[in-house]
This record gives C-alpha cells, structure tokens and sequence, in this order.
C-alpha cells in the first residue's frame, strides 16, 4: 500500500477492514455517522472527522436479486447499520431469494485479493430489532 493509500480516509477503512472491523466515521459538529470514507463530512462540508468502529449489527432496508447468464444469482442489498448510515453490499449464506426486507444482519470482512480490497458482506443474525 502506498503512503498517500495509508494515510488517505480509504486506507484507514481498508486497515480496519483487515483486522475484521467495519469502520466508519463521524462529523463531531453535528453528530451524523456517514459511509463511505471521506476527506470532509457531507452536507456540512466540516472536516472535524472521528472514525468509530461499527458493531457490525444491521437491517435490510432493500434487496434485490441479480442473474447474470451461467452464474448463481447474487444478492443486492441495502443496509441501514444501528448507528445510523446505509451502505450498498450482499447478504451471504443465505439462498438471494431469502433476503427479506427488514431481516437483521451482520458484519463479516470479505478479504479481498490481490486485485481487490477488502469489503464489507452481511450474514443473517438471527434476531429481531
């Protein structure tokens, strides 16, 4: 990894990612958590940023399923996570077709590779919010 990558909001999310945590951050003037990793808070435009590290518990906000030609179909999800922001992922270990809106879920760090980062993928929690 680069020093511009280490040092760069991206870089610090992807270290987290490597030790098993989902992290994110937080504008410390108005309070609001967002995804993905910034250099300045939206809306606000502040750059008084804290990085927090996320429970990993959420909720399917929207779920749709792809098929692409001669592959398995694939799980696209919405997740709205407890403290407060959404993101874009899949729910594994779970038939597509079985994601529901409104199913709890949690983190697991998907490794990446050699020509992919890490990212974050959800699993069934078995627990209602």
């Amino acid at each position: 990894m680069t020093d511009l990558m280490k040092q760069s909001p991206l870089g610090t999310y992807v270290e987290h990612l490597k030790k098993g945590e989902f992290a994110y951050q937080v504008c410390k003037d108005d309070g609001k958590a967002f995804f993905y990793p910034r250099a300045v808070a939206p809306g606000s435009g502040s750059r008084n940023l804290e990085w927090r590290v996320s429970k990993g518990l959420g909720t399917v906000y929207t779920t749709t399923v792809v098929h692409y030609k001669g592959e398995a179909p694939l799980n696209v999800a919405m997740i709205d996570m407890d403290e407060g922001f959404r993101l874009m992922s899949r729910v594994e270990d779970i038939d597509p077709m079985q994601v529901k809106i409104g199913m709890r879920v949690k983190f697991r760090a998907h490794p990446g590779d050699e020509k992919t980062l890490p990212y974050p993928v959800f699993t069934p929690a078995g627990e209602t919010k």
